[in-house]
């Protein structure tokens, strides 16, 4: 068990949020300072592409913890403030106005940021990204004015994003680069049942399509030039590229860092005294015997409470599995697992596809199922867990049978 009385956690989203119910569900007893460059207490991202931007909930309703709940366990929280850099021989970290707080264990959560596009008319007003509640109030605000809204990249957020225009009225075109959307994630089949479901609600669905040059009119986005010189009138863009872990403040102090922050099974950093959790963390995952990071809600949900035993002394080991879920229109998915990128996989289906009713499995080379995604398809959540924990090989055909129990 520790001694230290005095921790610092740097970010604050849900994770940061979850760290600090952690400590004091741990029963640590010193002070705690939550230090946050947003002015809004933290919460949780999804509902940012998802029920906010649907008009569905307010930011009070996806607020992870009150302003009176860390009022009542003594948390300090710091709005609008960053750190600015850690120094680890004296422990202490250096903010904006020139002072230092100290710490005995500092919490590294610091989250991501929206990649940008280096090209032309990226900066002009009327083109959008989104990461915070300012950016999704701005792009609900944007689906009262608008009439054209044209979406770089078919992620996870391009398509979420594209559903809630689509369900406002707004006319999409969604610019792709790969031949299907999600191919990245999901693979060719999988990433054509989305786009199959986008382009039936309407979405101009543009795949193995490169953006060139945002158009710009008056100042402000005007639509799209494509590589092939292809122009796409809109009056508004969104950037949805992918997100770029905000590691810079671990790599300049010293820790190890590469695409992430490195971290072991308990998400303890190259120093004992630093722990990093959510969209940086880079961790040896106990289960899947290999370095990964997930940039999802559940690894910032349920990384904490790890973490917050790692802090306080206690043993502890991160082994959940990789989860994550979307809502597309009529389309709900939960999908557990991983697949390493490029590794060579067999999907097999079971259900209807045609009904976006199935769940997909991922096999490698040995029949050993690695992933799966239930699509408008519920309670099989466990299951699924329980054939990749198993490290099983099985029988593609009675997988892909729903008459065998799974």
């Amino acid at each position: 068990m520790t001694t230290a009385s005095r921790f610092v956690i740097a970010g604050g989203g849900l994770a940061a949020a979850k760290l600090a119910e952690a400590l004091r569900g741990n029963d640590f007893d010193g002070t705690v300072t939550l230090i946050t460059a947003e002015e809004a207490l933290p919460y949780e991202r999804p509902p940012l592409s998802k029920d906010h931007l649907l008009g569905k909930k307010s930011l009070p309703e996806f607020t992870v913890d009150p302003a009176q709940w860390y009022r009542d366990h003594h948390i300090d929280v710091l709005l609008g403030t960053t750190v600015t850099a850690i120094d680890r021989t004296t422990k202490t970290v250096a903010l904006p106005d020139g002072t230092t707080l100290p710490y005995d264990k500092l919490a590294l959560a610091t989250g991501s940021r929206p990649r940008r596009l280096p090209i032309p008319g990226c900066d002009a007003e009327g083109v959008y990204t989104l990461r915070y509640i300012e950016d999704s109030d701005a792009l609900l605000a944007m689906f009262g004015t608008a009439r054209r809204l044209v979406i770089v990249g078919g992620g996870w957020i391009g398509l979420e994003v594209a559903a809630a225009a689509r369900n406002a009225g707004v006319e999409v075109t969604v610019v792709e680069t790969e031949s299907v959307p999600l191919r990245g994630a999901l693979g060719e089949e999988m990433g054509a049942v989305f786009a199959d479901l986008h382009r039936e609600h309407g979405v101009d669905l543009r795949c193995d399509a490169k953006v060139a040059e945002i158009l710009v009119a008056d100042g402000k986005a005007a639509g799209v030039r494509l590589a092939d010189d292809t122009r796409i009138e809109a009056d508004a863009v969104l950037v949805a590229v992918g997100a770029r872990p905000n590691i810079e403040l671990a790599a300049d102090a010293g820790l190890a860092t590469e695409t992430g922050v490195l971290v072991d099974e308990s998400l303890a950093t190259s120093d004992p005294d630093i722990v990093a959790v959510g969209d940086i963390a880079d961790q040896q995952h106990p289960v899947l015997g290999r370095r990964i990071r997930v940039e999802h809600w559940a690894n910032a949900l349920n990384q904490p409470e790890v973490a917050a035993k790692t802090m306080l002394g206690k043993q502890a080991v991160y082994d959940r599995l990789p989860y994550f879920f979307t809502d597309q229109y009529d389309l709900g998915m939960e999908y557990t697992g991983y697949v390493a990128p490029r590794q060579e996989t067999e999907v097999v289906v079971r259900g209807d596809l045609g009904k976006r009713e199935f769940v997909a499995f991922w096999l490698d080379s040995g029949h050993r199922v690695l992933a799966g995604m239930n699509v408008n398809v519920w309670d099989v959540g466990d299951r699924i867990k329980e054939l990749i924990l198993s490290g099983d090989p099985v029988d593609p055909d009675r997988l892909s049978d729903p008459t065998t129990p799974l």
